[in-house]
Formats: structure tokens, sequence, C-alpha cells
């Protein structure tokens, strides 16, 4: 009687160390070509940051700021005169000496 019972049970066992074996191998395959796609998806990420660092830097660079603010928003360099110098000493901060605030104020000539 045992052998009748031990056959069905080791086949039983057999397959199902079988079927776990199979899932584990298409699940690291699957594993696998997800973490390929996210490297694919990191190079991308790390291309498109680099672009923007170069569109950032070309965008606030000095030069173009100042071309930017004649041409298209018509503004201009002060003029000898129109610059006005403020100062004054600052209570609130605590430096040893107390503190001078210098502000820089561009006078319009047009009223």
């Amino acid at each position: 009687m045992k052998t009748r019972l031990g056959r069905p049970l080791l086949v039983v066992g057999l397959l199902a160390f079988l079927l776990g074996y199979v899932w584990e191998r298409v699940d690291i395959v699957r594993v696998g070509y997800r973490l390929e796609q996210l490297k694919t998806q990191k190079v991308q990420l790390e291309r498109e940051r680099d672009e923007l660092s170069v569109k950032l830097a070309a965008l606030s660079a000095p030069d173009r700021i100042a071309r930017v603010a004649r041409e298209k928003l018509g503004m201009m360099q002060p003029q000898q005169g129109q610059i006005v110098v403020v100062r004054r000493a600052d209570p609130g901060l605590s430096v040893p000496g107390g503190a001078v605030t210098e502000m820089q104020i561009a006078r319009s000539l047009v009223k």
C-alpha cells in the first residue's frame, strides 16, 4: 500500500518543484528586462539633465540677460548721476562694529 501512495506523492512533489523552478526562472528574466528598461531610462534622464544644465547656463549668462534687457525690455545702463547710493546702519544685525547696508537706486529721468 505504501508504494501506491508514495508514487503519486512523488510525482506531485516533482511537478511542484519543477513548476516553482520554472516560475523563478521566468521571474528572473522579467526582472532582468525591467532592469534594462530602468537603465535606459536613467541614461535618457541624465542626458536630459545635462542638456537642461547647459540651457540654464546659457539663459542665465549675464551678457544674455543684459542683451534681453536692452532689446526686449527697453532697459539701458544708468547714466552718470542716475545712481543714488543709500547707506544706513542696520541695528537689527548683530555684527561687530555695526552693519552698514548699502543700496544703489537708479533714478529715472522720465517724469
